[in-house]
């Protein structure tokens, strides 16, 4: 059997969904299977309200020396805006209230996590591509 018959019965799978197919035909046979991933079962979600004396979202706290600036939300700690870009800050770099200083995602979004003070980076503590956890210490911001 020719390869152009078998790309035409692999596409006809693919249209058409299957997970195998069996051909005999000319003297041959063809048996194609492909291992498909099917969405997981569809999981019930229920809204769960806002508890009404919910702890305000970590911000930075006084370290001995400097501030200490807490993730807000759990997701992937990025230093650099892409892949081969330089970080946004590095030890030693001079911030402004407001400047950027690394992106979680979280949920497939990119959440800018910003300076709440002019200082400058004393120290990193996420490593990036890594997991932070929602309160764990991102960068310490020493006055400027």
């Amino acid at each position: 059997m020719k390869e152009e018959a078998i790309r035409k019965y692999a596409g006809l799978m693919k249209e058409l969904d299957l997970d195998a197919l069996q051909i005999k035909e000319d003297g041959y046979e063809l048996r194609l299977e492909r291992s498909v991933r099917r969405p997981a079962a569809a999981v019930e979600t229920v809204a769960v309200p806002e508890a009404p004396h919910a702890e305000p979202l970590p911000k930075a706290e006084k370290a001995d020396e400097g501030t200490i600036l807490k993730s807000p939300m759990v997701g992937v700690f990025y230093a650099a805006p892409a892949e081969n870009a330089d970080p946004f800050v590095t030890v030693g770099s001079r911030v402004r209230k407001g400047d950027t200083l690394c992106l979680i995602e979280a949920m497939k979004l990119m959440n800018e996590i910003s300076a709440d003070e002019d200082g400058v980076i004393l120290e990193v503590y996420a490593l990036n591509g890594k997991i932070v956890e929602y309160g764990a210490p991102l960068f310490r911001i020493g006055r400027a």
